[in-house]
């Protein structure tokens, strides 16, 4: 009887071996791994053309207004000044015991401190104080002041009057 018994523990050991079971999971596991490097790949390329399509196509910018963007002209940067509206900017003697203006001290577009005697220009509508040279070139380029971003132009036809 224990040799019926150890046949019959043999044969349900073969056949619960799960060398075949292990195949099958390995199977199955390299299946989801593949689908999910597909599905990557796929959202990766989607994502790809996407940003493309919106870069090389433009895609309109929203509005405000809940019009198109045919109803919008592009903001227009404001053109800096020639050099005649820029010399017939005021310019002062600085002091060291004027004050009056927060931060008259110091140019800051250059960050120098201002010199007794220093000729420094004033701009006319907030009144901040900055080196002859160092406010020429910025309003070449930009209608507005340095500090406050305040603009300089007094209506359409030019600069200050």
């Amino acid at each position: 009887m224990t040799s019926q018994n150890s046949q019959l523990f043999q044969w349900r050991y073969t056949e619960l071996d799960d060398h075949n079971v292990q195949v099958q999971v390995q199977g199955h596991t390299l299946f989801y791994v593949i689908m999910l490097f597909g599905i990557v790949c796929f959202v990766t390329v989607l994502f790809l053309y996407a940003r493309w399509v919106c870069r090389y196509h433009g895609l309109p910018p929203e509005t405000s207004h809940g019009g198109s963007a045919a109803d919008v002209s592009p903001p227009r940067p404001l053109p800096g000044f020639d050099a005649a509206a820029i010399d017939r900017l005021p310019i002062v003697l600085h002091s060291s015991t004027s004050s009056g203006v927060e931060g008259s001290g110091e140019c800051s577009i250059c960050l120098g401190v201002f010199e007794d005697g220093e000729k420094v220009k004033v701009l006319p509508r907030c009144g901040h104080r900055y080196h002859c040279t160092c406010v020429d070139r910025w309003l070449m380029t930009r209608p507005v002041c340095p500090l406050c971003r305040a603009t300089l132009l007094v209506d359409s036809a030019g600069p200050w009057v």
